[in-house]
């Protein structure tokens, strides 16, 4: 992992396009998966590389961990993909009760994937929306209600308050464990920004919202991750507030637009779908191998 996440996150910027988005394994997505608690760093040698001149060409990995993949590749080399497959059902599925399970995420535009995937067994089980804002648009109005405040974390940084923010935004409940750390991890990417990261104060000192903001320099778009708001204070304006600043910034860093989430909030803040992610999966029982 250490010696190829770069390479790997400069291969994600090249074969970036807004058309089919590569199966949507953007840049950032991967950089926040790797520093997200839940993912498996320990299993990230079964990712595959496919090189050409010592070029990244193709590659294959898990968002979080095994039993899921993303097929990844440079245009001109789709003859790779049936081996790309087979190399992940080896190595990225996941054994559930006696049998091996792999889910493959795809976009609805990569129809050579997609062929790829139902000759081999695969079905679709789930689709959701990519949208995206579009910085030729205008940013939504929003107001903060009294005493509330915004600021970034550049400006402050309590990580307890962070943790107990997206705890509990996350739904986990209302008493966040002790592990501090985690939110030091989730600090630690290459490109994560404290400066474009939007935090809502409460009245209370606590934070009442988080919003995470990403910005590609190279292809020029900003990504959302993570959001969240403190369930006692939803519905009023916060997320709205909170994610409208930190577009703000990333659009005077050069941004055209920015990638939003699946729920109806981004709908209404003005975010447009511009195809759906696609979910795959294929359960087989494993070879008995007799010797």
């Amino acid at each position: 992992m250490l010696a190829d996440f770069n390479p790997v996150s400069e291969y994600l910027d090249e074969v970036y396009n807004l058309e089919t988005l590569n199966s949507y394994l953007l840049r950032p997505f991967f950089e926040y998966a790797h520093t997200h608690p839940m993912f498996q760093p320990q299993l990230t040698h079964r990712f595959g590389i496919w090189e050409d001149k010592e070029h990244i060409v193709a590659f294959t990995c898990y968002e979080m961990g095994l039993g899921e993949c993303f097929l990844s590749i440079k245009p001109g080399y789709e003859d790779l993909l049936e081996e790309m497959l087979s190399y992940s059902e080896r190595e990225l599925s996941l054994k559930e009760d006696k049998n091996m399970l792999l889910r493959v995420w795809i976009t609805e535009r990569e129809l050579r994937k997609k062929e790829l995937l139902a000759t081999n067994g695969y079905k679709l089980i789930h689709a959701e929306p990519v949208t995206i804002f579009s910085y030729s648009s205008d940013f939504p109005e929003t107001q903060l209600p009294g005493g509330f405040v915004k600021m970034s974390l550049a400006e402050e940084n309590d990580l307890a308050k962070i943790h107990a923010c997206l705890w509990q935004g996350f739904d986990h409940g209302p008493h966040p464990d002790d592990d501090l750390d985690c939110r030091l991890l989730m600090q630690s990417g290459p490109n994560f920004s404290k400066e474009l990261t939007t935090v809502i104060k409460a009245p209370s000192g606590d934070y009442a919202c988080f919003a995470g903001m990403w910005y590609n320099k190279k292809n020029r778009y900003a990504y959302i991750e993570p959001l969240a708001t403190v369930p006692a204070y939803r519905g009023k304006g916060l997320a709205a507030a909170a994610v409208t600043e930190s577009m703000k910034k990333t659009k005077s860093l050069g941004a055209e637009y920015c990638f939003g989430g699946v729920p109806q909030f981004y709908y209404n803040l003005g975010f447009e779908k511009i195809c759906n992610r696609e979910l795959w999966e294929k359960t087989w029982q494993p070879q008995t191998i007799i010797l």
